[in-house]
């Protein structure tokens, strides 16, 4: 497990149980675990929803939008089952706040599952992890386990008369498969590639059934917001984005950690870092979308010239232009997500750029950016 870290400032909501042994059952009930549930089963969906909607709980994933709002896209009766999928795909570079969330806690991913079922009208959730994190599939297998035995999952869930079951399911390791349409591939065992839309996962989604997905952090959010009520979780972010957020600081820091930006100070070569996170990008690319597929290439091979002095000016401006004629032009977020950053490199660095075509020194001849994951060719 990570070692954690704390620091004084800190509102703790989501990681307030970190480092408490919460992933035994019986501690996590003597703080407050599966209280919300239980409030949940007396309460009417479309109450739980607009709970969530108005504590301004948004999308800890990335994409941000409202999750109440989306809960409330689930048609009310469908033919088809519908589906609770929790998205514990993190695979960004610097990015493990989730991994934390299913070290420590565990249960309140489950709970916050079992939740949205009660509001969309599902009775069915699947817990997806992300590949590389198969160490964790003990934690949360044996945590599923647990509340099976407690009669918290499976049939008449707390004596309520209703049913609902969990599924734990880890992944390859592929970037892609974060995306949600890709994330539903995946779990039917195809390949982790985007589907067109619409229609969307809400209406069609997993196996066809209405699907609700929300990451791992956003999930364990909603049983904080049961308990404490919609307007003391909103009072405590903005105006319209209400709660605390879990942030991953990595980089040049002394105190590494989960507390998410990467942060790089002057001495950091700009290029060097956007060289390698072009390499991520290329890497993880699943090739269906042209503009991905051969901008992402021609970004790194570029990058590479450019690194080892054999760039041209018109390089700068090319790179820009392209990243630029990249958004909003693939299946899915992955050529954004890589587009934007290369542009904002150049917006903000562009002398740093210049700096390695006519020879002048560079920053920093990366002792930490070195530190940073190098993804094969």
């Amino acid at each position: 497990m990570a070692d954690l870290v704390s620091h004084p400032d800190e509102i703790k909501i989501v990681s307030r149980r970190f480092g408490q042994g919460a992933t035994k059952l019986d501690r996590y009930l003597e703080l407050d675990g599966y209280k919300a549930l239980q409030k949940a089963l007396s309460m009417q969906p479309d109450d739980i929803i607009n709970t969530v909607k108005n504590s301004g709980l948004r999308g800890r994933g990335g994409a941000g939008f409202n999750t109440g709002m989306k809960w409330s896209f689930v048609p009310k009766q469908s033919p088809k089952p519908k589906y609770i999928l929790c998205n514990g795909d993190e695979s960004e570079p610097g990015t493990c706040k989730d991994r934390l969330i299913f070290e420590h806690d565990p249960h309140a991913v489950i709970e916050g599952v079992v939740i949205a079922g009660l509001a969309v009208g599902s009775t069915q959730g699947y817990i997806y992890i992300r590949g590389e994190y198969r160490y964790l599939s003990e934690i949360m297998q044996k945590a599923i386990a647990d509340a099976y035995a407690r009669g918290f999952l499976g049939q008449n869930i707390f004596g309520s008369g209703r049913d609902f079951e969990v599924y734990w399911h880890g992944g390859a390791g592929a970037y892609e498969v974060g995306e949600e349409s890709a994330l539903m591939e995946s779990l039917e065992g195809k390949r982790g590639i985007p589907r067109i839309r619409p229609p969307f996962p809400a209406v069609v989604g997993l196996w066809g059934g209405p699907t609700v997905i929300n990451n791992a952090e956003t999930l364990a959010s909603v049983p904080h917001i049961l308990l404490g009520g919609a307007e003391w979780f909103a009072n405590l972010g903005t105006p319209k984005n209400g709660g605390t957020r879990l942030f991953c600081l990595s980089g040049n820091l002394e105190r590494p950690g989960v507390y998410e930006l990467v942060v790089l100070d002057d001495t950091a070569c700009i290029v060097k870092f956007a060289l390698r996170t072009m390499k991520f990008y290329q890497h993880e690319s699943c090739g269906w979308c042209i503009p991905c597929r051969e901008g992402t290439d021609w970004l790194k091979k570029t990058l590479i010239r450019f690194h080892s002095g054999g760039g041209l000016m018109k390089d700068i401006d090319n790179m820009y232009y392209l990243s630029e004629n990249m958004l909003g032009r693939t299946f899915c977020p992955l050529g954004d997500a890589a587009a934007m950053p290369m542009m904002a490199f150049i917006k903000k660095f562009r002398q740093e750029f210049e700096d390695h075509l006519e020879g002048r020194p560079c920053a920093c001849e990366g002792a930490a950016v070195e530190q940073l994951p190098v993804m094969a060719d």
